[in-house]
């Protein structure tokens, strides 16, 4: 089949309605839980146009990727997908940390969470595996995207069962803000951001829902469902 008109589908952690997913739309310009473009607040001291420094993740809206993006196996629809997260997450614990805290991950900027993280790989990794059945296979083209020869061993495994270079053992959750910066651009950004955040940010962070979200015909991601954890 064809997929490259079809939409796509992911797994993600979006904010609950609160102050920082107001930030965070705001900040990338997209509404995900809305399906809604939005104006970039003005901020003093940014090294370019938030519009420039966004524009990466922008279509993603703001998230941590769970089950990462993904077209849907031929034989298998939507309304079957949302009834099998259903009973996945309904198995599964939330987890709660310490908190989210920004940080600078080599040229990009992002909210990574602090303390135990184990919880958290396992309701990623349950997802990864216990739905993998709706997955598509990525075409070739997809899979060169991910540039297999700069990939360590785990991940080209991961890329040719998973579809996915960052699962299980190499998963690491984060919350992108920006694309890739000259890293002096990235500090700045950083140094701007940090005391914006410093007050919205969650302690302790918890994830109790995980989000369903499906690509429009732009690319951009719409949550089309919540769904709690452990039922």
């Amino acid at each position: 089949m064809q997929t490259a008109a079809l939409p796509r589908y992911a797994i993600y952690y979006t904010p609950p309605a609160g102050p920082l997913a107001d930030f965070g739309a705001a900040w990338l310009g997209w509404d995900c839980a809305h399906g809604c473009a939005l104006p970039h607040p003005q901020i003093d001291g940014v090294p370019r146009q938030i519009a420039d420094i966004t524009e990466t993740p922008r279509k993603y809206g703001l998230h941590g990727t769970l089950k990462p993006p993904f077209h849907l196996a031929d034989g298998c629809d939507e309304t079957g997908l949302i009834t099998a997260l259903e009973h996945v997450s309904a198995t599964l614990k939330p987890a709660i940390l310490d908190g989210l805290e920004l940080a600078q991950l080599g040229r990009f900027i992002a909210l990574i969470p602090r303390g135990e993280t184990t919880g958290l790989a396992d309701i990623a990794s349950a997802l990864v595996e216990g739905l993998d059945g709706f997955r598509a296979p990525p075409r070739a083209a997809e899979i060169a995207r991910r540039n297999p020869a700069h990939l360590n061993d785990a991940q080209r495994r991961h890329l040719e069962r998973w579809g996915y270079p960052y699962v299980f053992d190499q998963f690491k959750f984060h919350i992108t803000l920006t694309g890739k910066l000259p890293k002096a651009e990235a500090t700045q950004t950083r140094k701007v951001l940090a005391p914006l955040l410093a007050p919205i940010l969650p302690a302790p962070f918890e994830v109790r829902e995980v989000t369903l979200l499906r690509s429009d015909h732009a690319g951009r991601f719409v949550q089309i469902a919540r769904v709690p954890l452990g039922g």
